[in-house]
């Protein structure tokens, strides 16, 4: 939009004559920007968790939870039920597992590259744990990257002694689990230590997700290790069976897994899942605040509009005699509309330059109290080109009712 020296003169000294209402609407449009900068910031990062990906078959995966059993009969009990279990039709592999991606079931523990590392060094990676019973990986899907999973010897001679760690000394890492141990080396054949545990890794799996996942720092979410696991050895450590089977099946695999292992464990308590409902449970609390943040734009952004539509309906209706004398002699209804746009505009780039300032310093304080992330310098020119265009759309209607006075307004209230 060219701008003449000879438009602003006027445009100015009519804003310093209705300074109030022009403070106002560049208030309220600063606030709206800053606002909306933030808001569609956290929006993005909300969906971006929402589809972080996970290497496993999500599709397929049915879960049974088991509660109430007999730690000391579990040795004997989890391999009859797996037998009947992979029974089911339809049932492609069946394990159990201590934990979940997205289950909120999190096994912690800290480990280093050093002999003398212990579990309390700072400069420790933290990661999740999953014990897999045999056949775990298969059931789970997980995409062997380098080396191999677990044999049979490695899955019978693990087990929970007296510590919280098992006794065999192989794992199988993540992707980026491994590349946060040994940056830009191979992770086969190295050691990771937590005093007085060590544990060699054998295989690399592709990025698989923790239970609880962290927003601020996404690549840590992948951080897991997985260790071998025996019935025998599990102390009743094992949480949830897993079923893995064709999509089309998982519903009819579902309750026929949850009423097989009610039937075997009758003092129990069976409870099956889909797993794309555990992940969509997870996520659930991100989907409703990015919905309730996208209805905060909406909200912010139509007060806006029917602020500058109302402002600007009232200064038309103030000044219909100004616009007939300058009717009258030679203004074109295109130079009247152009005098609003451009009104709306110098109060539009004060409001953004405003705002812009006023988002920085919200994502600030975001990020030292609420741990939110630096937000992308290109959010705030992006929020101020559509407080620009609102504005321009917004006046439209009111600058195109004053490019209709005609001159003969000039005449009246004399």
């Amino acid at each position: 939009m060219a701008i003449r020296s000879t438009e602003i003169r006027p445009i100015l000294a009519s804003l310093r004559k209705h300074r109030i209402p022009a403070l106002l609407i560049v208030l309220e449009i600063a606030l709206a920007c800053a606002v909306l900068c933030n808001a569609v910031f956290m929006i993005s990062q909300r969906v971006s968790d929402i589809q972080l990906p996970s290497a496993i078959d999500q599709q397929g995966l049915v879960t049974v939870s088991l509660r109430g059993t007999d730690d000391k009969l579990v040795g004997s009990d989890i391999p009859r039920n797996l037998a009947a279990l992979r029974g089911i039709a339809g049932v492609q592999q069946a394990a159990v597992t201590t934990s979940l991606p997205l289950s909120h079931n999190n096994w912690g523990w800290s480990f280093g590259v050093s002999p003398d590392s212990a579990v309390a060094n700072r400069k420790n990676i933290n990661v999740s744990l999953y014990f897999l019973g045999e056949g775990g990986g298969k059931a789970l899907g997980l995409h062997v990257l380098q080396g191999r999973f677990f044999n049979a010897d490695e899955f019978a001679g693990s087990k929970f002694d007296t510590a919280a760690l098992p006794e065999t000394h192989v794992v199988v890492m993540t992707r980026t689990a491994a590349s946060r141990f040994w940056p830009g080396q191979s992770a086969l054949g190295k050691t990771i230590y937590s005093k007085p545990f060590y544990y060699t890794v054998v295989g690399v799996v592709d990025d698989v997700l923790r239970p609880n996942v962290y927003t601020q720092n996404t690549s840590k979410s992948y951080d897991a290790i997985y260790f071998p696991m025996s019935a025998a050895g599990s102390k009743g450590a094992f949480s949830y069976y897993i079923l893995r089977g064709a999509p089309k099946d998982r519903d009819r695999i579902m309750r026929e897994a949850e009423q097989k292992l009610a039937e075997l464990n009758p003092g129990a308590v069976a409870k099956g899942k889909i797993y794309m409902d555990i992940r969509n449970d997870y996520f659930a609390d991100m989907r409703s605040m990015a919905w309730m943040l996208v209805l905060v734009c909406a909200v912010m952004l139509a007060v806006t509009a029917f602020g500058i539509v109302g402002l600007t309906s009232f200064w038309v209706g103030q000044r219909r005699r100004q616009i007939g004398i300058r009717r009258a002699v030679g203004a074109t209804r295109g130079q009247i509309l152009g005098y609003f746009r451009t009104e709306n505009f110098l109060l539009s780039t004060a409001g953004v330059l405003i705002g812009m300032l006023l988002a920085f310093g919200i994502n600030l304080y975001l990020m030292q109290h609420y741990e939110m992330s630096r937000m992308p310098w290109y959010y705030l020119p992006a929020g101020a080109v559509t407080l620009w265009l609102l504005g321009q759309l917004a006046v439209l209607g009111p600058a195109l009712r004053a490019a209709s006075v005609p001159p003969v307004e000039a005449t009246r209230s004399v």
